[in-house]
């Protein structure tokens, strides 16, 4: 309990940052998103995205992630927030990706991906998290346990009635 109580605020404070950094200085970080956004609307046959909407674009993904970061370090909806982050950061590690470049670019974006992946991982990992609790599989095992238990007392329980009556009936006819 403690545990989680320090590392949810410590996992979220990259993520605060980061989304701080995007919603306050959008233009830090639209050549990136111009990248990733003209990949997409290609990839989608729609016309590329004007410089305004792609400012808008990293705005709205800066202050979607400081809100789940946010929810995540107070520990509400604390798999949830920590879902959406991943969610959230997934394209920031493909748009950050270093296969397709050379040289110094291609270390400071490998450096930049591997943080992006980092973050998904440990941000997927608090989204799984049941502090304790046993997960839906385990719970549905044991349902099926517990059914599978009653069913077959009430099978050996209506083998025992019927020798039951079967007795009886034979004794009546003899």
């Amino acid at each position: 309990m403690l545990l989680r109580r320090l590392a949810r605020p410590l996992l979220a404070v990259p993520f605060v940052h980061d989304g701080l950094s995007a919603a306050l200085h959008p233009a830090e970080h639209t050549d990136a998103a111009r990248e990733g956004a003209d990949r997409v609307t290609q990839a989608l046959g729609v016309d590329p995205l004007d410089d305004t909407q792609v400012s808008l674009l990293v705005r709205a993904h800066g202050a979607a992630t400081v809100g789940a970061a946010v929810l995540l370090a107070v520990g509400r909806a604390p798999r949830t927030a920590a879902l959406t982050l991943a969610a959230l950061s997934a394209p920031l590690a493909v748009v950050n990706q270093p296969f397709s470049s050379r040289g110094d670019e291609r270390r400071e974006k490998t450096g930049r991906f591997v943080r992006n992946l980092g973050a998904v991982g440990a941000a997927v990992i608090a989204g799984i998290d049941l502090e304790g609790r046993p997960g839906v599989g385990y719970r549905i095992g044991q349902r099926r346990a517990s059914a599978s238990r009653s069913a077959q007392h009430a099978v050996e329980s209506a083998a025992k009635d019927a020798k039951v009556t079967t007795a009886k009936v034979k004794a009546k006819l003899s």
